[in-house]
C-alpha cells in the first residue's frame, strides 16, 4: 500500500471514529448544549498529517452529521466546521512546529482558547439563525450560557486528545499505516 493510500484509509478511519463518537456520544451539558467527542479524533488526525486533514475531517464528519443526525441543518454544518477547525486545526498547527509534550500540551492549550473565542463569536453571529433567537436573547447567553459550554469542551478534548494520542497512534504504527517515530 502506498503512502497515499495509507493517508487516506487512515482519514477515512478518523472521520468514522468521529463520526461514531458524535453519533453515540452526545452528553448534554449547558442548557440545550451537547458535548461530543468528535474533535478528539479530528485533532489526532491532524498531530499525525497536519492541520489539512484535521479540516478535512472535520468538513466530513460536519456534512455526514448534518445529512443524518443534525437537527440543524446547513447553520449547525457550519457552526461544527469552525468550532472543530479552530481547536483541531490549531493544534495540529502548533503541534506540527513542536513535536515534543510540550508542544502538544502548548497546542492543545491554544486549540482549546482558540476555539472558544471563535465560537463566543461565531455563537454572536450564527446562533440567533438557528435557534430562531432575537440576537438579544442570544446576547444574553453568551456568558451563563456559551462560555461555560466551550470551556467545558474544549477541556475536555483537550483532555482527552492527550489521553488517547499515543495509543491510537501506536495502533497505526503496528498495522504500518503510519510511520513509525
Amino acid at each position: 500500500m502506498n503512502n497515499k493510500t495509507k493517508k487516506l484509509t487512515t482519514a477515512g478511519m478518523l472521520c468514522a471514529a468521529a463520526y461514531i463518537a458524535t453519533a453515540v456520544g452526545r452528553i448534554p451539558l449547558v442548557l440545550f448544549l451537547k458535548y461530543d467527542p468528535k474533535d478528539v479524533m479530528i485533532a489526532i488526525g491532524g498531530w499525525i498529517f497536519g492541520p489539512g486533514t484535521s479540516f478535512f475531517i472535520a468538513l466530513i464528519v460536519s456534512l455526514a452529521e448534518m445529512f443524518t443526525i443534525s437537527e440543524t441543518g446547513i447553520w449547525g454544518f457550519l457552526m461544527n466546521v469552525i468550532s472543530s477547525c479552530s481547536f483541531a486545526c490549531t493544534s495540529a498547527f502548533i503541534y506540527r512546529k513542536r513535536r515534543r509534550p510540550s508542544g502538544a500540551v502548548t497546542g492543545l492549550l491554544c486549540g482549546w482558547g482558540c476555539m472558544v473565542l471563535v465560537m463566543m463569536v461565531w455563537n454572536y453571529v450564527i446562533a440567533p439563525f438557528y435557534m430562531g433567537y432575537p440576537r438579544e436573547a442570544v446576547v444574553k447567553l453568551l456568558i451563563p450560557a456559551f462560555l461555560p459550554f466551550n470551556l467545558i469542551k474544549g477541556g475536555l478534548n483537550a483532555a482527552i486528545t492527550m489521553i488517547l494520542y499515543k495509543p491510537v497512534a501506536a495502533a497505526l504504527r503496528r498495522f504500518h499505516l503510519i510511520k513509525a517515530g
